[in-house]
């Protein structure tokens, strides 16, 4: 059994989440593999679960939602709103990694290449397989492909170098601009946004939109003319599941459309959502931070103001509210995407804990553990979000985003935060830590990308579907040339 000190440490040794995988392994199990790995995989399924019910039922929606008021074209979609969305969590983690101690600049730049690779080969193979074959505009496609190529091989050159200067670094930042703006230019007068625009109407008006099934590789419903009884248990099994998860999403992402509004729920939408954005935001404002309000001699902690506020604003609208609105507002959209984009990157975060205490308890090497486990967690919810507007029907959203996104976490968030390193050392370079890994990781990066553009083009540029068998090889290829090269490196 752990004794309190070993308990204490467990739970200080690990940054602030929801559960302490370690403490539960160590102390409320008493370090009994037995019982720890099967409660960890439970819990793993349900973080799953919810990763996937908060991108199918609520990210997807409020993406086809707001691309169709913004008139966005799937690029600009993809350039903006889910290449935010997806983005931002990983920009503050590229920008702690590269201001921590040694070391850990190398695997905030390892941990931004291995996404790249994961998303630009397996996601776009992902989406491939489940959507190929489809057409993809030629202008956008190309366009954005080329770019993710230059910037990358512009980062490689970069790297090789062995260090980056203040005015490079900037050059990232402003390269992302320039490339919003030229996706912008291209879309105006153009019949992208148009077919954006409706693409996006007809699936608001479909039955059930975005409401895809992620939970079994097989549905209820494909299920339910092979065998009843497996149909049952499986309908069952589901429910146990989706009610719990549905119930929570429902208290925490408001719902858009005017029939599915719901006076209990919009109030707590109301009370909920600051504190959960308050607890986002924890890194750099403290919840127990305290702050003067109404009593000018009295402090009081930050968590206590904005829960009293939400608190008053919800009372006001449970009493005030008798109605419905008519139409959609827009504002309620943007607050879905928010907070559907705060699940998928909570539930992405403790799906890479709690992956990492199983290896951890399991015994895997922690080079094997950063290649593989924390690249595949950092990266769940750029996939997850793409095979549902995949599966929802918008492919080029979805193919658009495999592109844009990873671009977005390279330029604007590696490049955010080697702007700040390097202007602490300004005038002087920034060092930047050889590894053959990150080499590696630049090759098939760079590789896939090139693949990519050349089959797609080949094809008339429509995705066909054996090239999602090819991209996800090149991936498993990537995998054991860097689980390799981090083994002998141990």
């Amino acid at each position: 059994m752990a004794s309190p000190a070993t308990c204490a440490a467990a739970f200080l040794a690990h940054p602030p989440a929801l559960l302490d995988y370690a403490a539960i392994h160590s102390c409320l199990l008493r370090g009994d593999a037995r019982l720890s790995l099967p409660l960890l995989s439970l819990l793993l399924l349900l973080h799953f679960r919810l990763l996937a019910a908060s991108a199918s039922a609520h990210f997807t929606p409020a993406v086809s939602r707001l691309a169709a008021r913004l008139r966005l074209s799937p690029s600009m979609a993809a350039a903006t709103l889910l290449a935010l969305g997806n983005g931002a969590p990983d920009a503050f983690a590229s920008a702690a990694a590269l201001s921590g101690p040694a070391g850990m600049p190398r695997a905030g730049l390892a941990a931004i290449l291995s996404a790249g690779a994961f998303v630009s080969a397996f996601a776009v193979g992902a989406v491939a397989l489940i959507a190929a074959p489809f057409a993809v505009p030629p202008a956008p496609f190309a366009r954005d492909v080329f770019f993710y190529l230059v910037a990358a091989s512009a980062l490689f050159y970069v790297y090789l170098s062995a260090e980056i200067f203040l005015w490079q670094a900037l050059g990232l930042v402003l390269f992302y601009a320039f490339f919003v703006g030229l996706v912008f230019y291209m879309d105006l007068g153009g019949d992208e946004a148009k077919a954006a625009s409706t693409a996006a109407a007809e699936l608001q008006m479909a039955n059930g939109i975005g409401r895809v099934a992620m939970d079994l590789p097989v549905t209820v419903e494909d299920r339910k003319q092979q065998d009843p009884a497996l149909c049952t248990v499986l309908r069952k099994v589901t429910e146990v599941w989706e009610q719990p998860i549905a119930f929570v999403l429902k208290l925490t992402i408001p719902s858009t459309l005017p029939s599915e509004w719901n006076k209990f729920y919009i109030c707590a939408n109301i009370c909920l959502c600051p504190l959960l954005l308050l607890y986002s935001f924890g890194s750099f404002i403290p919840l127990d931070t305290r702050i003067v309000f109404l009593l000018p001699q009295i402090r009081f902690p930050i968590w206590a103001v904005v829960l009293f506020a939400s608190l008053c604003l919800a009372l006001s609208h449970f009493l005030l509210e008798k109605e419905a609105p008519e139409t959609e507002n827009t504002a309620s959209t943007l607050v879905s995407f928010i907070m559907s984009v705060f699940w998928i990157s909570t539930m992405a975060g403790e799906l890479l804990n709690c992956l990492a205490a199983i290896g951890v308890i399991m015994d895997f090497p922690p080079a094997i553990l950063g290649m593989t486990v924390l690249a595949w967690g950092n990266s769940v919810g750029d996939l997850v979000a793409d095979v549902a507007l995949a599966r929802a029907g918008q492919p080029r959203i979805a193919i658009a985003s495999c592109f844009a996104g990873p671009m977005f976490n390279m330029l604007v968030g590696l490049g955010t935060a080697l702007v700040v390193q390097t202007a602490r050392v300004y005038p002087k370079a920034y060092v930047l830590e050889f590894h053959v890994g990150i080499v590696v990781a630049f090759v098939f990066l760079l590789l896939s990308l090139m693949g990519t553009l050349l089959v797609v083009t080949w094809a008339r540029f429509r995705v066909p579907r054996f090239w999602g068998y090819c991209l996800m090889g090149i991936y498993i290829l990537f995998t054991i040339v860097s689980i390799a090269i981090a083994s002998s490196s141990r």
